[in-house]
């Protein structure tokens, strides 16, 4: 892990076209600014972790699930009305 020190208005370049800029420091919190290309999904630690668990979650289907699903999704195909 590369580690740094930079004060408020000073920036580090990753990777040629991300800039993470130092906005504010303010009672022991440090605001950032990140200008990152559309292409880079840029998330707090906090929220990718909420999204690996749910999508992990959704993966995950039953095998039960799975062959309710297929049943449903074969008799909607040959027109069986619930």
């Amino acid at each position: 892990m590369l580690v740094l020190t930079r004060k408020v208005g000073e920036k580090i370049n990753i990777g040629g076209d991300i800039v993470l800029s130092v906005l504010e420091i303010n009672r022991g919190n440090v605001r950032l600014g990140i200008d990152a290309p559309k292409s880079v999904r840029v998330f707090r630690q906090e929220i990718y972790e909420r999204i690996k668990e749910e999508n992990l979650g959704s993966s995950q289907g039953t095998p039960t699930h799975i062959a309710e699903a297929s049943r449903l999704w074969r008799e909607k195909r040959a027109g069986v009305k619930h």
